[in-house]
């Protein structure tokens, strides 16, 4: 996160929500089977939320009954949460879009995601969740785990179905290290659970552990 006097950061939130104001008509306007293609106006809105803070991310969801939502988060990174929250706080009412903090959970949670062109199905992902010494640790498990994680849609693909199972905000602040591990032949002999079952498992434990972040390895 970037550091700033208070002055200057909420100056820089001001100043992203006048130009969103100015331009985001053209944004909607620009929509077509559920994409925007206004990627100049876009590309600005990325570059004024990194220079209030560079972990801050947005994307857009359409449900055709309601109206369109511009979502924020922070990319996984605990520390900008306030940056967040602190933008969405200061968001104005417009019509036809409502702006939200962070991926919340998503029912019904999607068999299969598509990224990149890879067809990633719930199925696939196995996990195991323990509290050691009041902190959750979440093992994932997948067939052929990258060196790099962040190169392989799967990965991508496993993290939006974290989101929908117990929300962004849950999974920086619950969650105090995530592991990738090669799955098992018979993962059951493992006891390990499908990625499915994570939401009523995490949700029976989670308030055993006071909020914290979230650490990668």
């Amino acid at each position: 996160m970037q550091h700033y006097s208070l002055d200057i950061y909420s100056k820089e939130i001001e100043g992203f929500w006048q130009s969103l104001e100015l331009s985001i008509e053209q944004v909607l306007e620009s929509r077509e089977d559920d994409q925007f293609d206004a990627e100049l106006l876009l590309g600005d809105y990325r570059e004024k939320l990194f220079r209030i803070d560079e972990n801050l991310t947005f994307h857009f969801e359409v449900d055709e009954e309601g109206p369109i939502e511009m979502i924020f988060g922070c990319d996984g990174y605990p520390e900008s949460i306030h940056s967040v929250l602190a933008l969405v706080g200061s968001a104005p009412q417009l019509s036809g879009i409502i702006f939200k903090a962070f991926n919340h959970r998503y029912d019904p949670i999607p068999n299969c995601i598509n990224v990149a062109g890879e067809i990633c199905h719930l199925s696939d992902y196995w996990f195991s969740l323990k509290n050691s010494d009041d902190k959750l640790h979440l093992t994932l498990y997948m067939k052929k785990v990258p060196d790099i994680l962040e190169t392989d849609p799967r990965v991508e693909a496993v993290m939006i179905f974290l989101d929908a199972l117990i929300g962004e905000y849950e999974l920086m602040t619950r969650i105090w290290a995530l592991d990738w591990i090669d799955i098992p032949k018979d993962p059951i002999d493992y006891s390990l659970k499908p990625l499915s079952e994570l939401r009523v498992y995490f949700d029976e434990i989670k308030s055993d552990v006071a909020p914290i972040g979230i650490t990668f390895h």
